[in-house]
């Protein structure tokens, strides 16, 4: 079953924390999606309806993460369970990418790039510098499907950052969250989720774009020096939809 909802809508809300203004993006998805996540708030396989990814202050050290992310979902009025995500990566330089309906709308931070697998790698202490990856797939698609659809954007994920000229797999906090459709009476969920499948390979190239776009923004802000933080919220600190000027191009 595929459905044709119009597009993804993500908003941009603020809050003043750390003596500063905090962007955050929301996608008030409503009902009728499943998600599977490896968030700190809301992680695992669940029906969820809403999706936030909070931009915090470098150095964060905060020990309940998922604590704080309730408090500001509260703050949004999202009610009922979703998927809380969180980085100290520039939330308004998110880049999108799109692909036979399915969406992808990353933000990216790679201060702390790692090799998964380095067998002389230390354990670092948790840091949300952090590539958060949410893609949508606008069908129902089985629970072993929707799990592979996550390898899947993770595998594009490492692809798209080989290709940006990092040697790296991603970082020690990375997290993603893949949306599809529930189940319903209408039609049979598809079942497959891997890179040739057919949400799979849209999925795949949506994320691999904007990860990659990601990655080449970040490298430039870093090159040119992290923005300076205001102090407060202005009106301007709010969009209702963050498509715009930087979003990614769609895939073609």
């Amino acid at each position: 079953m595929v459905v044709n909802d119009g597009g993804v809508r993500v908003g941009r809300a603020a809050r003043t924390e750390d003596g500063a203004c905090r962007h955050l993006l929301v996608w008030r998805a409503g009902p009728g999606w499943r998600m599977v996540s490896s968030a700190v708030l809301g992680g695992g396989l669940a029906d969820r309806a809403w999706v936030l990814n909070a931009q915090v202050r470098p150095g964060y050290s905060r020990m309940d993460p998922d604590r704080h992310l309730a408090e500001l979902a509260a703050g949004q009025g999202l009610v009922g369970p979703g998927v809380g995500l969180m980085t100290a990566a520039e939330v308004d330089d998110c880049t999108r990418a799109e692909d036979g309906g399915v969406t992808a709308l990353v933000t990216t931070g790679i201060g702390v790039a790692l090799w998964a697998a380095d067998p002389a790698a230390a354990p670092v202490e948790y840091r949300p510098g952090t590539i958060n990856i949410l893609a949508v797939v606008p069908a129902a698609v089985a629970d072993g499907g929707l799990v592979n659809l996550l390898a899947t954007a993770t595998e594009a994920k490492v692809q798209a950052l080989l290709d940006a000229g990092y040697d790296c797999s991603g970082t020690p906090s990375d997290a993603v969250c893949v949306a599809v459709r529930a189940a319903s009476s209408e039609g049979p969920a598809d079942p497959f989720g891997g890179p040739r499948s057919r949400w799979g390979a849209r999925l795949a190239r949506a994320v691999y774009r904007a990860v990659r776009d990601g990655a080449e923004l970040d490298r430039e802000r870093r090159a040119r020096g992290e923005p300076e933080s205001h102090p407060l919220t202005v009106p301007g600190c709010r969009l209702p939809d963050v498509r715009g000027p930087r979003a990614s191009a769609a895939v073609r």
